[in-house]
């Protein structure tokens, strides 16, 4: 009995641990969003030259 809550508990977690890393990735924050207006003005410095 021990062996199947522990095995539930592992998948649970796992699951968890699944879904969080999936939902931290969808949302950009402002330092992503910051990063990414660096780059493109970065490839418009490059593409003058």
């Amino acid at each position: 009995m021990k062996t199947k809550t522990l095995e539930a508990l592992l998948l649970a977690s796992l699951l968890g641990v699944g879904a969080g890393a999936l939902a931290g990735c969808e949302s950009q924050g402002p330092f992503e969003e910051a990063g990414e207006e660096i780059d493109e003005a970065a490839d418009e410095i490059e593409d003058e030259l």
